[in-house]
């Protein structure tokens, strides 16, 4: 099939979902160390750096989230949000694109980048 692409807000969520459930789980590494409180401790404050991190980057993607375009799918006729030059439905991944140079061609991410000047 080809590269499986989601929305940017939702890869930038599953992120920050993905740092709780790793700070969860440094904190509980660090249980298992309850003989030697400095390496218990060493792991909790690690993992609470970690739930810091995800409360971080929820609020900036919070943030980014209002900011956003929003459009109307044409596929699913939902409103989504849309960061960059191209992005997918929230919904049902159809590709969207605001530049009319973009319309029509292949989705890809890397037309989200900026080109740099030699």
């Amino acid at each position: 099939m080809g590269i499986k692409y989601s929305s940017k807000i939702n890869k930038i969520r599953t992120f920050a979902l993905s740092l709780i459930f790793v700070g969860v789980i440094v904190m509980y590494i660090g249980i298992f160390f309850r003989t030697s409180p400095l390496v218990m401790t060493l792991f909790m404050i690690l993992g609470l750096l970690f739930l810091i991190a995800s409360s971080i980057v929820y609020f900036w993607i919070g943030t980014l989230s209002t900011r956003a375009v929003q459009v109307v799918c044409p596929s699913c006729g939902k409103v989504t949000k849309m960061l960059g030059r191209v992005d997918l439905c929230m919904f049902c991944s159809e590709p969207l694109t605001l530049d009319p140079k973009l319309e029509g061609k292949e989705f890809d991410e890397k037309y989200n980048r900026k080109k740099r000047k030699s």
